[in-house]
Parts: structure tokens; C-alpha cells; sequence
């Protein structure tokens, strides 16, 4: 027997205001026709004024406990993936806890930027299989909207803003028992190297300035669709289960090219994968766990699915975390 982190719930918030690419046409050089045909977005979300990061999470978080059918009073354990945090410090993890009414447990933020949401499952897996925590939130938020250059077309269209999160809860498993439920492994890894492929060019530390985002997109491309295939591949090695076992693969919502390419070099059926990024566009972080609350909830995801949840960001950072729902 071991102890494994169980999804017991998940939620999700979106900005109020839909954007469609035709509206977002008024105000940048671009159509509809060319980004659907670069990126299969059609719509995305944007937040107001009175929209952050924080309530955006909020939100979702108390969706995802709603659903679990767990109070906020027994969550020891907040992570919160982003890169549009509400202020420099204090964590916004730490604003969703106070909004909770959950003080006194831990609660802090991730930064991997949309790998982040994996980076904190994996995170919040080994301290509940440790005993630092019994009952976890995983939220993935963010706001990019605030870091987009709007003149910059090649970018500024492929993202929006949105929050995700889950409820991990420990549980006494059997190794033994392939069907048991909870996170079975985890795959994380970074490189450096391409800093200046996908990247804020500004900081505290640097500028003074929040920045904005600038891409090499087609180098960012190629890296997604190697590194996700291998990172996939590296889960399945290490837990013995073939790319047939798999139920659902949620992946990072970037693009859906890439979502494409990455299914087909593992021999995966698109019927697999859940695809949001035409409604939703990229929402960093936020994407992977608000693809999968949408897919629980119009019923695809079922308990005993077994599930594959990959992404790769900024930094670069990439990985993959395979569950059994």
C-alpha cells in the first residue's frame, strides 16, 4: 500500500467578456481566416478591470471544492500556477487562501508558465505522498492578457485569460492495482537555453517594468511537438502503460497544430484529445486544467479514466503527469 493524491474535483472561471477573432480584427492587422488556419482559435476570453488573476482562481477553486464535495476549512495546501500574478509578492496563492477562508495551511505560486499547472500537480503529488499535506488545491490562473503587445499580431492573438483547478485528496492505494485511482507518475524538465524563444522582456529586477510577451513561434513549434512526444513517452516507460491504455490526453492548449502533431508522432486517435483552444485560445497555465474540468463536466472524463495531462512553456519548461481518474 502507498498513499496517492486523488482527484476528487475540478472547476473552472472565465473572464465575462468572450472575444471572437472577428471583434479582435477591429483592433489588430489580422482575420478570422488567418488565425483559425495558423492556430485553430476562434475565441478567446479577456478579462475587465475588476478580473484578476486571483478571483479568476477563486473562482475556479471553489468550483473545483463544490464539485468535490470538500470544504475549503480541510485544504492544507494551495499551489498556484501562473505568470501574471496579482502583485509582485505576496503570492497570489496566498490571496486565493485568504478568499477561501482557508488561513494557516501552505500556499504559494509556481512559476513555469504553462507548463506551471504540471509543475504544481507534481509539486502538491509529492508532498501529499509525504504527509506534508492531505487535502490540495492545484490551481492553474492567469491574466495575460495585461503582459500582450496588442500591435504585435503574430501574438497578441493567440492568448486569452481563464483559471482551472483541482481538489487533491490523499489516498491509501495498492501498488499492485492498475485500476487505483490518484497520480500515478510524473515528468518534469526544463532548459534554459531558448530563454529568448518564448519570454517577458521585463522584470523587477531588470526593467522595473511588467513587459510583454514576445515568441519565435516556429521554433517554439518545433521544440513543443519534440519535447511533449518525448516527455509522453517517458510516463509511459515508467509506469508500464502503452499510448492504447490511455483514455484522454489534455494537453496545453497552444495551438492546435501542435496538438495535432504531438497526437500523430504517438500514434494517438485525435478522438483522444481534448481540444478547448478554439474557444478559449491559450490561456498559459490555466489551459490544461480548464480543458479538463470542460471535459468532466459535458461528461468525456469518466471515473477509472485513465489520463494524460502534458504541456510546455516559457523557460522552456515541459512535462507530463499521468493519472487514473
Amino acid at each position: 500500500m502507498s498513499v496517492r493524491a486523488v482527484i476528487r474535483g475540478s472547476g473552472s472561471a472565465l473572464p465575462a467578456k468572450a472575444v471572437s477573432n472577428a471583434e479582435l480584427a477591429e483592433r489588430v492587422d489580422t482575420n478570422d481566416e488567418w488565425i483559425v488556419e495558423r492556430t485553430g482559435i476562434r475565441n478567446r476570453y479577456i478579462a475587465d478591470e475588476s478580473e484578476t488573476t486571483s478571483t479568476l482562481a477563486t473562482l475556479a477553486a471553489q468550483r473545483a471544492l463544490e464539485a468535490a464535495g470538500i470544504d475549503a476549512a480541510r485544504i492544507d495546501l494551495i499551489i498556484l500556477a501562473t505568470a501574471t500574478p496579482d502583485q509582485t509578492f505576496p503570492a497570489t496563492a496566498t490571496i486565493v487562501q485568504h478568499n477561501l477562508g482557508c488561513n494557516g495551511g501552505i500556499a504559494f505560486d509556481v512559476a513555469a508558465v504553462c507548463s506551471g499547472f504540471l509543475y504544481a500537480l507534481g509539486t502538491a503529488d509529492s508532498m501529499i505522498r509525504t504527509g506534508m499535506a492531505k487535502c490540495a488545491l492545484v490551481i492553474g490562473a492567469e491574466t495575460f492578457s495585461r503582459i500582450l503587445d496588442w500591435e504585435d499580431r503574430t501574438t497578441c492573438v493567440l492568448f486569452g485569460d481563464g483559471a482551472g483547478a483541482v481538489v487533491l485528496e490523499a489516498q491509501d492505494v495498492d501498488d499492485a492495482d492498475r485500476t487505483a485511482p490518484g497520480v500515478i507518475a510524473t515528468r518534469l524538465h526544463a532548459d534554459g537555453a531558448h530563454n529568448e524563444m518564448l519570454f517577458v522582456d521585463g522584470g523587477p529586477s531588470t526593467t522595473g517594468t511588467v513587459g510583454k510577451l514576445r515568441m519565435k513561434g516556429r521554433e517554439v513549434f518545433r521544440h513543443a511537438v519534440t519535447n511533449l512526444a518525448n516527455v509522453l513517452t517517458e510516463v509511459l516507460d515508467a509506469t508500464g502503460f502503452a499510448p492504447e491504455d490511455i483514455d484522454w490526453v489534455v494537453p496545453h492548449q497552444a495551438n492546435f497544430r501542435i496538438l495535432d502533431a504531438t497526437a500523430r508522432k504517438l500514434g494517438l486517435p485525435a478522438e483522444k484529445v481534448i481540444v478547448t483552444v478554439d474557444q478559449h485560445a491559450n490561456t498559459s497555465a490555466a489551459s490544461v486544467p480548464l480543458a479538463y474540468d470542460v471535459a468532466v463536466r459535458d461528461g468525456r472524463i469518466k471515473p477509472g479514466d485513465l489520463v494524460m495531462f502534458e504541456a510546455m512553456g516559457g523557460g522552456f519548461t515541459w512535462g507530463a503527469c499521468l493519472v487514473r481518474i
